[in-house]
């Protein structure tokens, strides 16, 4: 397994960027500095995280996220 995580990542089953060993593994998000943990997809190139905004779904039941654009920093956790 290589050490790095990948350019973008999603944590949708449907997403074509979804990846169930690494999000198994564990992964990291750091966005401006700060440690998050509700990020639902990232692109690390395109300097972008979608965010998980309160308790709400969409009409599909996913979370209601929104994209914040800004430094992205990924780490595997183990």
């Amino acid at each position: 397994m290589t050490d790095t995580p990948p350019d973008r990542l999603s944590v949708n089953p449907a997403s074509p960027f979804y990846n169930e060993s690494l999000l198994d593994r564990g992964i990291g998000v750091r966005f401006k500095g700060i440690e998050k943990t509700n990020v639902e997809e990232y692109c690390i190139s395109e300097g972008w995280v979608r965010l998980a905004v309160g308790r709400g779904t969409d009409r599909f039941g996913n979370p209601m996220a929104m994209k914040v654009k800004g430094p992205v920093e990924v780490w595997f956790k183990s």
